[in-house]
């Protein structure tokens, strides 16, 4: 049995995992990412959490490899990050760099398509030839899998969906256009709409500055219906992207993971509900839009699937 370690490298944390070759993640870390400390110091934490991951090994046995992922634009073929605004490494050659201290093979990915493939391969996409993987967190990204081969596209950039424009005259993006998915989906989004909603309640502005998308959840179960309306404008988003992807790539199953996925039946029940108002005829029967089955692991395994 071999043993691979996994990273999956974020703008706010650096998750590990030391992998199983029966995909089985026998040991996790994970530490605050702090990337604007520089290269060394970031180098020199992560290469000390893969040690004592190191200590969780069977008698006997070493690290065969190390499978790496992390926000883009990157270079999966030499393993180089190029200049990922939220996470501070410009220009790093982090593959090589860990290959060459730690003397086994590092494989370097995009972070939404090493979850595409974990989903793929281990979770709700088994079975399937086809799968769109859309990752909802601080943003909104994803992963297009077509017969099990990712598409990537001429500069491996296949997958910016949180920037498909729903609205033409919608809230403008920091990508500079206007009525971006990021814009009703992604986290911190769901916090801004619902501020905007309930802004005339003078008074109120602290009790609403430390809110997150899990609280305007919790809001909406609790009949809040400013928050209802927030999570039920971010499902039709969500539809809405499924709609246009499906019309597009003819794929049936998406499948969404990361934080936001966690809201569950808040958002898919009006995705659900919406998508096929937008499809063919011959397509609304069989599109599925899924949450991930994987909690979280999604990247970590896939990072493992690449590696091997």
């Amino acid at each position: 049995m071999s043993y691979v370690v996994a990273i999956d490298l974020g703008g706010t944390k650096i998750d590990f995992g030391l992998v199983a070759s029966d995909n089985t993640i026998l040991a996790r870390k994970r530490i605050d990412a702090n990337t604007f400390d520089g290269v060394d110091a970031v180098l020199a934490r992560m290469l000390e959490q893969i040690n004592l991951l190191k200590k969780y090994l069977p008698s006997g046995q070493m690290i065969s490899a190390v499978g790496m992922c992390a926000p883009g634009p990157l270079d999966h073929i030499t393993g180089t990050l190029k200049d990922p605004p939220n996470i501070g490494l410009q220009h790093v050659p982090i593959g090589p760099m860990f290959q060459e201290i730690l003397g086994v093979p590092v494989k370097l990915e995009h972070d939404a398509k090493a979850a595409a493939l974990g989903e793929y391969h281990y979770g709700a996409g088994r079975g399937h030839r086809h799968m769109v993987y859309i990752v909802a967190g601080t943003g909104v990204g994803g992963a297009m899998i077509d017969d099990g081969k990712l598409i990537r596209g001429v500069q491996n950039s296949a997958g910016e969906i949180g920037h498909i424009s729903l609205d033409k005259n919608g809230m403008t993006c920091n990508c500079g256009s206007r009525g971006c998915v990021q814009k009703y989906l992604a986290g911190p989004y769901l916090v801004e709409r619902y501020r905007g909603k309930r802004k005339e309640e003078r008074g109120k502005e602290k009790d609403y500055a430390l809110l997150t998308g899990e609280d305007v959840a919790k809001l909406a179960l609790q009949g809040d219906m400013a928050a209802r309306e927030v999570l039920h404008e971010a499902g039709e988003a969500l539809g809405l992207l499924v709609a246009n992807l499906a019309v597009s790539l003819d794929v049936e199953l998406y499948v969404l993971g990361g934080s936001v996925a966690k809201l569950g039946d808040l958002l898919l029940e009006p995705a659900r509900e919406i998508a096929p108002k937008y499809m063919l005829s011959s397509l609304k029967s069989r599109v599925k839009i899924l949450t991930s089955q994987l909690q979280g692991d999604e990247a970590l395994l896939g990072c493992a699937y690449l590696v091997r």
